[in-house]
């Protein structure tokens, strides 16, 4: 899809929302011998979300593994809404639409596997990473250049802001913010 198309996609998003493992993450789980997770985030792509905030889209993260490391990174970064453990990933899209009265096209969603394919078929700006199966890569319009976990959410964030106009004002709260 050229530039321009996108742009006018990205213009009408109202509501962010973005898997965790391999999107926020490399997708590689972290296992201490006591059975502890880790994961490993970007803190631009962090960024990326509260600058969305500011902007005033909402954000989210739906995915289907729990993590008490997914919901600490969540606060820090102010995401709206907070799923885990959701294998069914079109459930919660059908309950966001009604909470936010939102149409689909104005969701943008990145994912990166098999589990995201029933909300990138149906949302307006569906974007998924470069090392993403054939399978997930057909069902997009939006292929990020930066990898999961290294600045694909940053990048998506920062392309709907420019396209609305709203990124600078949004840099600009996020400096008054932490003064």
């Amino acid at each position: 899809m050229d530039k321009d198309k996108l742009r006018k996609k990205a213009r009408k998003i109202r509501l962010f929302l973005t898997d965790v493992d391999g999107v926020l993450t490399n997708g590689s789980l972290i296992y201490g011998d006591n059975g502890m997770e880790a994961k490993v985030f970007n803190v631009t792509d962090g960024v990326g979300m509260i600058l969305l905030r500011f902007a005033g889209i909402k954000t989210g993260i739906i995915t289907a593994k729990y993590s008490s490391t997914t919901e600490k990174r969540a606060k820090e970064m102010c995401v709206t809404e907070l799923y885990q453990g959701v294998l069914n990933k079109g459930d919660v899209l059908d309950k966001l639409l009604k909470k936010y009265k939102l149409i689909a096209e104005e969701i943008a969603y990145i994912g990166d596997d098999l589990a995201d394919i029933p909300l990138l078929k149906e949302v307006g700006l569906p974007v998924t990473v470069p090392n993403a199966p054939a399978e997930v890569k057909s069902m997009v319009i939006y292929i990020t250049e930066q990898p999961g976990g290294k600045g694909a959410v940053r990048e998506v964030a920062t392309f709907i802001l420019k396209s609305q106009g709203k990124h600078k004002k949004a840099i600009k709260d996020f400096f008054e913010q932490i003064k």
